[in-house]
């Protein structure tokens, strides 16, 4: 059976054992699907690799079509919820799968657990959080924000590291938050800002990491208003403003690499 057409020039794209590392390190469960053998007409070719995952399409490719598809299936069922950790199957494409070639396929399979992740949680989906997302996807992380505003999160690019809530007030997506977090409240100001803070302070005092953007006075004003709601002091050490490193200019592009630079700093 002659190879599909993606497969003669630039091959179908390969996967390597760095993307699944970035998986793994992103917070994604996968399985890892091989090509093990072959013999006759197939379509896919010895070593092989797809990496399957609970969202998203397929990275690689073990052939396409009908066989891919059971595959997918396969790997479907060790993910959601967790089976055995390898399964090794041989399928003749024409009994097993329904395929016209005549061929055998052994595929073997693994599942893999992830890492827990490096979560970043973002409230506020302005430009800067516009400008920030984008240079925190290519990283190990899994980022979540968090606006009011439906129009603004569809701005933001789609990645399967990254997830969007809309919320009616933004201090509700704190129940998004886990101790280990780093936190960033890029919200449209002081009064959205305090209420944010006042919630993840009281709720997670070990939360890892607590930006808010603005300027000294600003942080001012927000510890002020913190104290007055009842936040102590030692808690409120915990509070990073001016949110980024002193680099850059206020292009919302740069204070995207600065705060960037921050975190990776603060990790």
């Amino acid at each position: 059976m002659a190879t599909p057409e993606s497969a003669r020039g630039e091959k179908f794209p390969m996967t390597s054992w760095h993307d699944i590392s970035r998986l793994l390190e992103s917070g994604s469960d996968l399985v890892v699907v091989t090509v093990a053998t072959v013999r006759g007409s197939v379509p896919g070719e010895t070593g092989a690799k797809m990496l399957v995952t609970r969202n998203g399409a397929p990275r690689g490719t073990v052939g396409g079509g009908r066989i891919e598809a059971r595959a997918l299936a396969e790997a479907a069922e060790m993910l959601d919820p967790p089976g055995e950790a390898t399964r090794l199957v041989t399928w003749n494409l024409q009994k097993d799968i329904g395929m016209t070639c005549g061929g055998e396929m052994t595929l073997l399979f693994e599942r893999l657990a992830a890492k827990p992740p490096w979560h970043i949680v973002l409230f506020g989906a302005g430009h800067v959080v516009q400008a920030l997302v984008p240079v925190l996807l290519p990283l190990a992380c899994r980022i979540e924000v968090i606006d009011t505003r439906a129009d603004w999160l569809e701005r933001l690019p789609r990645a399967e590291n990254l997830a969007v809530h809309r919320v009616d007030a933004f201090e509700d997506g704190v129940a998004r938050v886990a101790g280990g977090s780093f936190v960033l409240s890029i919200t449209q100001g002081h009064a959205t800002d305090v209420p944010v803070l006042r919630e993840v302070l009281t709720r997670f005092p070990e939360v890892s990491f607590l930006g808010v953007i603005g300027s000294a006075s600003k942080r001012a004003a927000l510890l002020r208003d913190l104290r007055a709601a009842g936040i102590a002091e030692d808690l409120l050490g915990k509070i990073t403003c001016p949110l980024g490193l002193p680099i850059g200019g206020n292009d919302p592009h740069e204070i995207a690499i600065s705060i960037a630079a921050q975190l990776l700093e603060r990790r």
